[in-house]
């Protein structure tokens, strides 16, 4: 069977007081724990991260329900999701700066 066959990728933006509390490490390892491999960054307008993440389609299920409660410091107020198709450029889960 073909492994690729059953992995997708993944972008999420998430809304809210996200920044400077420490998300994208939340994050990072959340994705480290499934399995899943890609990125992790803050956006510009200071209240939204972006996430892109590719692996297992049920390891990206399991990581949008953590995005959604998010670090314990923050209040997520609003999620988009797009899926996509597993590109395998990514060989690990790394927060972009």
């Amino acid at each position: 069977m073909n492994r690729t066959a059953d992995r997708v990728s993944l972008k999420v933006l998430v809304h809210g007081r996200v920044q400077g509390v420490y998300f994208r490490d939340f994050t990072c390892r959340k994705a480290a724990e499934y399995g899943l491999s890609g990125y992790v960054k803050n956006l510009s307008d200071g209240r939204t991260v972006e996430v892109y993440a590719e692996g297992e389609k049920s390891a990206l299920e399991q990581l949008i329900s953590h995005l959604r409660v998010g670090s314990p410091a923050a209040s997520v107020e609003e999620i988009s999701i797009s899926w996509g198709e597993y590109s395998g450029e990514y060989g690990s889960f790394d927060i972009r700066y």
